[in-house]
Parts: structure tokens; sequence; C-alpha cells
């Protein structure tokens, strides 16, 4: 049989080891309380570490989802209240073409005044189509211009326009959405004319006493008038697409939070319990050792 000798070197060796794995034990629970982290590098848990850097991932796409969806719901917002005080405007604009029309209980000038309010309408609803989100027009399509129409109430650039693309957001995974409307799917009608020709056609025809274009404009600025509530009604449907996915994205997110929390943070009340017993086994490891090894110099000659 072999006996193994144990030496004064090898016993103490053994006892610092073991007193250092303590003191790291230790030291390792103090770091997870003071950083509140069970995980504070890679070597702490590596199964835990990968896949806290997949939660994260996946939290920062549903995170920019949320941001994304709140940028679509700010510039849909802004469109829909541009459309609603246009359609006013235009209904007011239908308004007069009626009373214009009347032509036995109008003069000329209540005539020019109707037109000088006509002309005013004309203004403001342009003043509307230049409406802008961010510094961006609502009307614009693609344009890098500051403004969408020109003080005739012509498109400044029609290259931007028509392209099948507009300005569009990820709301989620593989979904887009498109948030802008073109000017001219919402001013001009199939015949290409604009609500704004038909406002400047209104004013002059009550200024030159035309009854005939008076007429006709009453039927132009009523369809001019649907086609923007039904572009409203659009806008509406698409601003609750929208929402429904900036739910979806809220509830992700917090479900990708409390997984990484799961994770990475520490649950205090058991780490306070556990630093407490491993400085209890610390304390005594240091006693136990003290009284074990008690060298001499006989067994440092030995």
């Amino acid at each position: 049989m072999t006996l193994s000798r144990m030496t004064q070197n090898m016993m103490s060796r053994q006892s610092f080891a073991g007193m250092q794995t303590a003191m790291d034990r230790v030291a390792k629970s103090q770091e997870q309380l003071t950083t509140g982290r069970l995980i504070n590098r890679p070597s702490d848990d590596p199964t835990g570490a990968t896949t806290a850097m997949r939660l994260r991932s996946s939290l920062s796409s549903q995170q920019q989802y949320v941001r994304n969806a709140d940028d679509a719901i700010g510039w849909l917002d802004q469109t829909d209240t541009t459309l609603g005080s246009m359609a006013s405007q235009i209904t007011r604009a239908h308004d007069l073409a009626l009373q214009g029309a009347n032509t036995g209980a109008m003069s000329s000038d209540a005539r020019a005044a109707l037109a000088t309010e006509v002309d005013q309408i004309r203004s403001g609803l342009i003043s509307s189509a230049n409406a802008r989100y961010l510094d961006r027009p609502l009307f614009g399509g693609i344009t890098t211009r500051t403004a969408a129409y020109d003080e005739n109430g012509d498109v400044i650039d029609p290259p931007a326009m028509g392209t099948g693309t507009g300005v569009v957001r990820t709301i989620a995974d593989g979904q887009q959405i498109r948030i802008d409307v073109e000017g001219p799917d919402v001013f001009e009608g199939a015949d290409g004319v604009s609500v704004f020709t038909h406002l400047a056609d209104l004013s002059a025809a009550l200024k030159s006493g035309d009854t005939t274009v008076i007429k006709s404009s009453i039927g132009k600025l009523k369809d001019d008038g649907d086609r923007v509530v039904n572009v409203r009604s659009e806008i509406g449907a698409r601003t609750v697409r929208v929402e429904n996915a900036r739910s979806v994205a809220d509830d992700a997110t917090l479900t990708l939070t409390n997984a990484l929390s799961n994770v990475e943070n520490v649950d205090l009340a058991k780490a306070t319990v556990e630093l407490s017993l491993r400085e209890v086994a610390y304390k005594a490891a240091l006693g136990a050792t003290a009284r074990v090894l008690q060298p001499s110099l006989l067994d440092y000659l030995r």
C-alpha cells in the first residue's frame, strides 16, 4: 500500500485555496448586491448571458416598433386634423355656391362679398395643403421640399407624387404601413382638376354673375368634400391599425423586460441571505484554518 505524506506546505496551500474560494463567493455575492445583477460578466453564467443577449435584441426591436408607431400616429393624427379642417372649409364653400346660385335674391355686391370669402377659403385650403409634420409636407409624397403646393395651388414637386412608395413606417416584424396621403389623391378628382381650380372658377363666376358655372360648382365642391371625407376615413382606419400594432409591441416589450429581469436581476432578499451564509462560512474557514495550521520552526525544517 502506498502512503502519501502530507507536508506543511501542502496543508497550507489547500487551506489557502479553500479560504480563497470562500472569499471569492463572498465577493461575488457582494458584487451582485451592489450591481443588482446576477450576470455581471459572461463568465458568471454563459448560458444566461446568451439568453440575455437574445432577449435584449428582441427587446430593442420591439422598442423600435413602438417608436415607429408613435411617429406614425403623430403623422396620421396631424393629417386627420388637417383634413377635418379642410372638409369644413369646402362645406362652407359649397354653401356659398348655393347662396350664389339664388340669383333672384342676390345682388352683384352680395355675390362679390361671397366671392371674397371664397377667395379666402381657397387661400386657407392651399395653406392647409402645405401642412407639415416634423418639417415634412403631409401631402407632398416623398418630396424633399418644404411645401407641397405653391400659392396658385399647383404641385411644386410632381415627380415626388405617384411613386408607389410614399412615407412608410415598420410597425411590426415584416409589417409596414403607409402613413402619408399624396395631394392629388385628396384635392383632385378623376379629371385631374383640383378643388383649388373649382374655387377659383366659383369666385370668378360669382363676380361675373355666371350662374351656369356657379351651379356646376355646387356639384364639383360636393364631390371635393366627399373625397376629403373618404380619405379621412382611410386615415382613421390606418390609425387603428397602427394603434393595435403599438399595443402588441407594448405588450411584447413588457414580457421581454420581465424575462430579461428574471435572467439578469438579483432577488435581493435571497442574495442578502446567501451573502450572510457565505460570510459565516468564510469566517468559519478562517477560524478552523487558524486552529489547524499552527506551524512551528520544526515544521518549516521538515
